[in-house]
């Protein structure tokens, strides 16, 4: 097929219409995103960081209404991308810098920047890879979960009875480190693991529930404990799994 007829193929596409429902749900993200950067600059940084958290919701929602009611679509694929570089890469990005590295001068503008851009070109690696790489893992951190540990440690400053901004050495490094995890080979967990919504033992269940309602008990303090968790599972299941490798190398074989 020539390039002039795939071309006219996506523009016949675009006059058929788009499917409404997940890509609302997506625009809904979008404006999360964009309150997120509203919120920061006014100086409600609380409430940029649960802003954060909601459009997370919406990225979770957007792709499974859309498999779910067979309205996938080229179109939502391409705009759900465009939403997370805006709500999980710009968004927090402008939170950081407002809240904790504008006092650092340069390095804190850059130290916001960094995190931007490997953010995108996390996106852009899973965007090439999506059809080549199992979907239990994701390589890399995924920019979404990066960027509710953002919104996670700023709810947990102000749930310790923290005010106004933050000026500290240990967000700039924080920030770098995400950074780095974003863009590494490291491997995480996915949560889109089709396993997870097959049949699970009750007991599970029943743990999940706990652990719901642990979380709205106190939800600034769990929620910032699960994206630690989530952020160290990473480089801990990394050096188990090399060092089990070397393990096998070194192991000899017996003779035949």
């Amino acid at each position: 097929m020539t390039d002039e007829c795939l071309r006219s193929e996506k523009r016949e596409n675009l006059r058929k219409g788009v499917y409404l429902l997940p890509n609302l749900i997506t625009a809904g993200g979008i404006f999360a995103g964009f309150y997120v950067i509203i919120a920061s600059t006014d100086g409600h940084y609380k409430t940029a960081a649960w802003f954060i958290l909601l459009a997370a919701i919406f990225d979770g929602l957007d792709g499974k209404v859309a498999r779910l009611t067979g309205t996938a679509s080229k179109f939502g694929v391409e705009l759900d991308s465009l939403a997370d570089v805006i709500s999980f890469g710009v968004a927090p990005g402008v939170l950081l810098y407002d809240w904790a590295l504008r006092p650092f001068g340069k390095l804190g503008w850059l130290a916001a920047f960094l995190y931007v851009i490997c953010g995108a070109l996390r996106l852009a690696r899973f965007n090439v890879q999506v059809s080549t790489v199992e979907s239990r893992r994701f390589v890399g951190m995924p920019i979404p979960a990066a960027a509710c540990i953002v919104a996670t440690c700023v709810l947990l400053f102000y749930e310790l009875g923290g005010t106004g901004t933050i000026r500290m050495f240990s967000m700039v490094v924080l920030v770098f480190l995400l950074a780095f995890l974003m863009v590494s080979n490291i491997k995480y967990l996915s949560l889109k693991d089709p396993d997870l919504f097959k049949r699970q033992p009750f007991m599970l269940l029943v743990l999940a529930i706990i652990l719901l309602i642990v979380i709205v008990a106190k939800p600034e303090i769990m929620l910032f404990l699960i994206g630690m968790t989530y952020l160290a599972s990473g480089p801990v299941a990394h050096y188990l799994e090399r060092k089990k490798r070397s393990a096998d190398v070194e192991t000899p074989q017996p003779d035949a």
